[in-house]
């Protein structure tokens, strides 16, 4: 009897890995994830959540010189 073996995936862990860390970086929760042959779908609730982000040594002196 011959067996069959598995059929290369067509996406891996890490993609997943990688969609859900760009979703939680642009503020978002990922409420929830559907995985289908070739396609990988985040469903997001609500707005971006966005924290004010640090501003850089660089920035802070452009900042206090006008300059962008």
């Amino acid at each position: 009897m011959k067996r069959m073996g598995r059929s290369p995936s067509t996406f891996r862990q890490t993609d997943i890995t990688r969609a859900l860390r760009a979703i939680r970086a642009a503020g978002y929760s990922a409420v929830r994830v559907l995985i289908d042959k070739g396609r990988i779908e985040i469903a997001t609730e609500g707005e971006a959540r966005r924290e004010p982000e640090e501003m850089t040594p660089l920035q802070q002196w452009k900042a206090n010189r006008g300059q962008s």
